[in-house]
């Protein structure tokens, strides 16, 4: 085997000078892939960690607990919402109910004070008015509104956590049904435009009368972020954001649900291999200047050593289960080229 060499001029210092290049590109190009990889495992940690996108073929499975995942599809009501007051029921996951009062409200334009009715949802202190007499309200509402949720609904054999459906969101309007109504509220109550009121004559209303209505979180398919717990889907408790998950209608891809998340870099793997693969074509060009050839062993060992090292700094002190992870790569090129270089000499 011919001895190593020194260059006798600028020429033959071209081809070292572009081995360096290339070995310090392919070193460069892994960076990027894992300090784009830490930028964002660093900004999913404050909504619950990296998510894994399951989309809408996500099913429950082992290897996912204690995993945040992004699940997408219909929702499916298995335990119904009850207004157990009101005896009211509907077939979706969330029904809400609306209480309104007829009251007085004043109204002040410039200089001037007036007052109207009208129905509100909370109620308004009269005693405060201008002009209080003849303009009193009730001092507080017999009734309030509420929302109240299905037991049980499932998201691709998921089951949601009760604050998860309570956070679902839409609407449509449900007609009360006066069959169910307990008997004491039937005396009271008289339909009227899909809704519920006490007024004798309801087009008529008067000043402390009631009106109730009731709307419901339409079955819907959605997109759930959030933390696997058996065949549960639940919060992340421990997520810095204070919520740990994220319920969005239709089918939402994280950078939306998440815009102050930088998004992952692209084809992470083949990014990593062609940094190898850059850094191996370097090595191999020092090779072959430094010992007119290129061993097949030498050339992967220094490019495995050289980009393992450097994304192991990347992620020492940010994850270092992942940066025990490249530093065991590096060990292994470390170890590789130690021993080709020394037969290398043995053989010269």
């Amino acid at each position: 085997m011919s001895v190593e060499r020194k260059p006798t001029s600028i020429r033959e210092l071209l081809l070292p000078a572009l081995g360096a290049v290339l070995l310090l590109l392919g070193a460069g190009v892994g960076a990027v892939v894992e300090r784009g990889q830490l930028d964002y495992s660093a900004q999913m940690k404050r909504h619950g960690g990296d998510v894994l996108d399951l989309g809408s073929r996500g099913l429950p499975d082992a290897s996912m607990q204690g995993f945040m995942v992004r699940v997408v599809g219909p929702l499916q009501v298995v335990e119904a919402p009850l207004d157990q007051q009101f005896n009211q029921q509907t077939d979706q996951p969330v029904l809400i109910r609306h209480v309104q009062m007829f009251q007085w409200r004043e109204l002040r334009y410039g200089g001037q004070t007036t007052y109207e009715q009208d129905w509100q949802d909370h109620p308004i202190d009269s005693s405060h008015f201008v002009h209080p007499e003849g303009h009193t309200n009730p001092s507080k509402m017999p009734l309030d509104g509420a929302q109240f949720d299905a037991g049980l609904v499932r998201l691709n054999n998921f089951t949601l956590a009760p604050a998860l459906v309570h956070a679902l969101i839409g609407s449509e309007p449900v007609k009360p049904d006066l069959r169910r109504l307990p008997s004491n509220l039937a005396a009271s109550f008289s339909l009227y435009n899909d809704g519920l009121v006490t007024s004798p004559e309801p087009s008529r209303p008067q000043v402390g009368d009631l009106r109730v209505m009731w709307e419901a979180v339409p079955v819907q398919t959605v997109t759930v972020v959030a933390k696997v717990e058996g065949n549960k889907l639940v919060p992340a408790d421990d997520a810095p954001d204070g919520i740990g998950y994220a319920v969005q209608s239709g089918d939402v891809p994280l950078s939306e649900i998440f815009p102050d998340t930088p998004l992952p870099p692209e084809y992470p793997a083949l990014r990593r291999v062609l940094a190898v693969l850059l850094a191996m074509l370097g090595a191999a060009l020092l090779l072959r200047w430094h010992y007119r050839r290129i061993d097949p062993i030498l050339a992967p060992a220094i490019a495995v050593l050289v980009v393992g090292a450097v994304d192991a700094v990347l992620w020492l002190g940010n994850d270092n289960a992942t940066a025990a992870a490249w530093f065991g790569v590096a060990v292994v090129g470390a170890a590789l080229a130690f021993w080709r270089v020394r037969a290398l000499k043995a053989a010269a």
